[in-house]
């Protein structure tokens, strides 16, 4: 298991993070690579410093909240309103959306 100081050495630089704009699709400025490298080792610390914590003996959970969910009775309660909406559409007909073809 890793320790929580191995991670904290891990850190952004800001070759590292032009790369990962790159690969996102991200457009920065030259003034936000600094800034956002730090945000990023920050992120990167606190990511190492959990997976550094023992967390054998600890049970999964989906809430810390052990209560059922409350339902509704499944029963309608809207108007069909589809004519109404429709009515400000280019293209419809027998109640569907008529679209340009966009898949060759």
């Amino acid at each position: 298991m890793s320790t929580a100081s191995e991670f904290c050495a891990v850190s952004l630089t800001p070759e590292d993070v032009k790369k990962l704009c790159a690969l996102a699709r991200l457009e920065i400025g030259p003034d936000e690579i600094r800034d956002l490298s730090a945000k990023l080792s920050d992120i990167m610390r606190l990511v190492g410093e959990l997976q550094a914590q023992d967390t054998q003996g600890v049970d999964p959970m989906a809430h810390p909240l052990e209560r059922p969910q409350r339902l509704r009775p499944d029963a309608v309660t809207e108007t069909n309103a589809r004519d109404l909406y429709q009515a400000n559409a280019p293209l419809v007909e027998q109640g569907l959306y008529l679209v340009p073809k966009v898949i060759e």
